[in-house]
């Protein structure tokens, strides 16, 4: 069953059909005129123009019998196409849609200026959560929803209107200079058709994906999703940690949640060239020169986690520690080792 247009597209529909009937007009009038009286282009078609527009200016001639016909008959036909479009215009700019399409352009040029931002499809209660924690985090975000819910204007959030299934609509969020795509939509076919084709358009790209049903976990990753998450899995556990270990749970949930706390947790790769590469966790003196605890390294190939890690443990490039410390320590550690955030 297709979906009804909106009351702009009914408009700007209506202003397109009634442009190609007037188009169709003044192109029969200048016709007849050239046929009838025998006039040049250019004066048959300023006689079209100035009847169709019943300024009352007179004729560029006088007219033949004929062309006196053809002229009531072509006002007779094209009176009611110009107040109609007259008033398809007016509705246009009145209903606000010339504001919004002004609008939309402004927000599109600003969204092709953006670099490392991250995309979020779907704009429903996980995708606000998401929205909400990366704009807290600093975080640059464009989000692709078919709505337009109000919010988005109050609080000025950078979006693409559309199905971010369709190529171009995630082209227009900026797919191609993208630090990350998150696509949180509650339809698990519409999630796994966005992962494959934007996997697809850019394989490099990091991709988090909502999967509602555990079938659609596999599917996912082999999709092209670099992670797939359950908000029923990840909430349910939330709920057993927090009535079986609830001072853990605080714990965690103010280190992830609270800007107040003054503990993080924050992620550090090394990179190419840097202090750390090649020593070892206890050569590196991480604790020592900064007070950073680093509480985990996931290898560079993204598939193995050490959490503990011992301190004849080797870095190499790519590596990435999961460090707990203040704001200071952690900009001393990212500054002391050349790290890049």
């Amino acid at each position: 069953m297709p979906f009804p247009m909106s009351p702009a597209t009914v408009i700007r529909s209506r202003v397109v059909r009634l442009g190609i009937a007037l188009g169709f007009v003044l192109a029969a009038g200048t016709t007849g005129y050239m046929l009838i009286e025998h006039w040049t282009f250019v004066e048959s078609l300023y006689m079209t123009v100035i009847t169709l527009s019943t300024v009352g200016f007179s004729e560029v001639r006088a007219l033949s019998p004929q062309g006196r016909l053809f002229t009531t008959a072509l006002i007779v036909s094209s009176v009611g196409v110009v107040a109609y479009l007259i008033g398809a215009i007016s509705q246009h700019i009145i209903s606000g849609e010339l504001h919004g399409t002004l609008r939309r352009q402004r927000m599109q040029k600003s969204i092709g200026n953006l670099e490392h931002h991250y995309i979020v499809c779907g704009y429903g209660r996980v995708g606000r959560q998401v929205v909400d924690s990366l704009c807290a985090a600093g975080k640059t975000c464009v989000v692709i929803d078919p709505s337009q819910p109000e919010e988005m204007h109050t609080q000025n959030l950078l979006f693409v209107q559309g199905d971010a299934a369709d190529d171009d609509v995630v082209m227009r969020a900026g797919l191609e200079s993208a630090a990350g795509l998150v696509v949180v939509t509650g339809d698990d076919p519409t999630n796994l058709f966005v992962t494959v084709s934007a996997h697809a358009l850019r394989p490099d790209l990091v991709i988090v994906a909502r999967a509602n049903q555990p079938a659609t976990h596999t599917k996912l990753l082999r999709g092209g999703a670099s992670h797939v998450l359950s908000p029923y899995t990840i909430g349910g556990r939330r709920i057993a940690t927090q009535i079986l270990h609830p001072g853990v749970a605080d714990f965690l949930d103010v280190v992830m949640h609270s800007g107040e706390l003054e503990l993080r947790l924050e992620e550090c790769i090394v990179w190419p060239g840097s202090s750390l590469q090649g020593k070892t966790i206890s050569e590196g003196r991480v604790r020592q020169k900064t007070g950073v605890n680093v509480l985990a390294v996931r290898r560079s190939d993204g598939s193995t986690m050490v959490t503990n890690p011992p301190g004849d443990m080797r870095l190499e490039p790519g590596d990435v520690l999961i460090a707990l410390g203040t704001e200071r320590q952690l900009k001393e550690l990212m500054i002391a080792t050349d790290f890049e955030p």
